[in-house]
């Protein structure tokens, strides 16, 4: 049975003896093992069931780390990791030889951030190594923000679960990389590409490749539930369109009043995109619970944090 538990001795344990753990993160929980480990991060995975040409972030306690794991740092890349560690943004970087291809898909560059939640980095404080950590959920599924929703997907597999509450924002890291030292958005994520320009200037965006992806979330289908999903821009106009269902629907602030709903989440009451990107996952997951035939998903407003919240659903939508 996986214990859940705020333990860090009994965490340090574990991953030292080369198994994996949940851990707990601002953005999700993450299925964390030493990265100098084949067989921790051989594990990672295989209980995750994710394909091994993805790679993995690499989650350290500092910035003061950054050179054990990359090389050939470009400028921008510093000035992002002293505006935002820790915190919810990882850069892709050239990796050191040191880290091991399995992590990387690889590749020669490395995925790495320091991630803003206290139980974590008081485990990375007390660890010889770095954790690789991907989120901790089945490959392509709704992410975990909560330790019970890693419990849930993995069962015993995972012998513990190192409990931090719910993840304040609720959604994975914006991931950045570099070409000829300009900043490159691989992924959308919590921390708002605004805020990302106004540290470093324009900003290419290249966030989909299903084939040799340069970093974790790029997949053309993710982080999606069991149940049917659609993303609309009028959820009473796609409403019409069926019948005899039992439909969910998840909307950003304002309840939908239809007798075709049998079960509605509003993420936000009083409009603020960062509290509903906080409740987006745990909103799946409370949806896909409920043997619904479908889940009708509000398109957000495309600014700020809204439009990683579209891009997710965009990613959860069945094709």
């Amino acid at each position: 049975m996986t214990l859940i538990s705020n333990s860090i001795h009994n965490a340090i344990t574990i991953l030292n003896k080369e198994q994996v753990i949940g851990i707990p993160t601002e953005t999700v929980y993450g299925l964390a093992g030493n990265i100098y480990s084949q067989k921790a991060i051989q594990s990672i995975f295989t209980i995750k069931q994710r394909p091994t040409f993805n790679p993995l972030i690499v989650h350290i306690k500092s910035i003061q780390d950054l050179s054990q794991i990359a090389r050939d740092i470009p400028e921008k890349a510093l000035e992002l990791a002293a505006a935002f560690w820790p915190g919810p943004l990882t850069l892709v970087l050239k990796k050191q030889s040191s880290i091991p291809d399995l992590v990387t898909g690889g590749k020669d560059t490395v995925a790495v951030r320091v991630p803003n939640h206290p139980l974590t980095l008081a485990l990375l404080e007390q660890l010889a190594y770095p954790l690789a950590a991907p989120s901790a959920n089945p490959f392509g599924s709704i992410s975990p923000t909560k330790a019970e929703h890693v419990t849930a997907y993995f069962h015993d597999t995972v012998p513990m679960v190192l409990d931090g509450g719910a993840c304040e924002r609720g959604i994975e890291s914006t991931i950045i990389g570099f070409e000829n030292g300009e900043p490159v958005v691989y992924r959308l994520g919590s921390l708002a590409i605004e805020d990302i320009v106004a540290i470093v200037g324009t900003v290419k965006m290249m966030t989909r490749d299903d084939t040799t992806p340069i970093a974790p979330g790029m997949l053309s289908r993710h982080y999606a539930p069991l149940t049917s999903t659609l993303l609309t821009a009028n959820v009473f106009e796609l409403l019409e369109t069926f019948s005899m269902q039992k439909i969910g629907v998840l909307v950003f602030q304002n309840e939908i009043y239809n007798q075709k709903i049998t079960a509605q989440e509003i993420l936000s009451p009083t409009g603020d995109l960062t509290e509903a990107a906080s409740q987006l996952y745990a909103a799946l997951h409370r949806l896909d619970k409920l043997n619904l035939d479908l889940i009708i998903a509000e398109r957000f407003p495309d600014v700020g944090v809204g439009k990683t919240i579209n891009d997710r659903l965009q990613r959860a939508t069945k094709k």
